[in-house]
């Protein structure tokens, strides 16, 4: 994937040309529906960022990147395309090793997605609201490093543009804490408090009980974190039980499809750690080092994909409601 060039070659640090298609993991075909999602996919330069010499960040034509920023576009993004025209797009992101490095001094990985990964988001907000919005509200999404960099554009480029802001109908940052503190310095950004508010934030992290019980080092996770529970949306620790989710994403062992099945994913918020837990049944995470022995982040959609499909209409009804 050739996606952008400097006089004739490809550089590492030249802009992308966000008006080629293929600087996007995701356009749409037709623009059929009133309300739109800007989606941020996660690290998906993994394993590819430890092998010796790898730059700390991918370049687009990265085959690990692309491959898992499409099979995270199915198990994720998804959720938005029964209510809103999907745009994502591809960006050169920190990889898990430099992104850990910069965790692990800083205690978070603000530091590794200014830059290039920030100014790469930035240009496709600017490429997507000058041509393909054309005034819709809309949603930004996203999860893991595609959430934390959302954090980042609803504090810097929102308040730069604050036209763009009052058509947001809420920013769903899965996947990443968003704290107290965050919140308090950035008085503009209010956190979801129910399932209809609009303009707010809605994130969760979600873990088994062994990383509570063992307060687990899990870089996703902050000190002073806010989860709203996906099941019944409230954020005190109400118990939501499997009864309450409308149905999981799980993988079809015949089809290699993913369907919607029932794996007993329930929910409560642990106020102290911030998270949500869940005794559903399924593998953690298996990168305990960077996640602790108990991480279902790559679940936070999966596991409560009906509900938050379900949620993202109920947002959009309210927010025309509200016009």
């Amino acid at each position: 994937m050739a996606a952008y060039q400097k006089n004739g070659k490809t550089s590492d640090k030249a802009p992308i040309d966000y008006s080629q298609r293929a600087s996007w993991c995701k356009l749409p075909n037709i623009i059929s529906k009133g309300v739109d999602t800007f989606y941020i996919y996660s690290t998906s330069y993994l394993e590819s960022s430890f092998e010796e010499g790898a730059p700390d960040y991918a370049t687009l034509d990265n085959s690990e990147m692309v491959e898992l920023a499409q099979s995270e576009y199915v198990a994720h993004a998804t959720v938005y395309e029964d209510s809103t025209n999907v745009f994502a797009p591809y960006y050169r992101q920190a990889g898990m090793r430099y992104a850990g490095e910069v965790a692990a001094k800083t205690g978070t990985i603000e530091a590794a997605l200014l830059g290039i990964p920030y100014e790469d988001i930035t240009a496709a907000l600017d490429y997507y609201f000058e041509n393909y919005n054309e005034g819709r509200p809309f949603i930004i999404a996203g999860h893991s490093q595609g959430s934390s960099m959302m954090l980042l554009v609803l504090k810097k480029y929102f308040k730069e543009h604050p036209d763009y802001y009052k058509r947001m109908v809420a920013a769903y940052a899965i996947g990443f804490s968003v704290t107290k503190d965050y919140l308090a310095a950035n008085p503009h950004l209010k956190f979801a408090t129910d399932e209809r508010d609009t303009g707010v934030i809605i994130s969760w992290n979600t873990e088994g009980k062994q990383n509570v019980e063992e307060n687990a080092k899990n870089v996703v996770v902050m000190p002073g974190a806010i989860s709203i529970n996906p099941l019944n949306w409230k954020l005190d620790e109400t118990y939501a039980p499997a009864s309450e989710n409308l149905g999981s994403l799980v993988g079809d062992e015949k089809t290699g499809m993913g369907k919607i099945g029932d794996i007993g994913a329930d929910a409560k918020i642990n106020l102290a750690r911030g998270v949500i837990v869940t005794n559903a049944k399924a593998d953690p995470v298996p990168m305990t080092d960077f996640f602790g022995p108990a991480s279902f982040h790559d679940n936070d959609y999966t596991f409560y994909y009906n509900n938050i499909k379900d949620n993202v209409a109920k947002r959009i009804a309210a927010y025309k409601a509200g016009r």
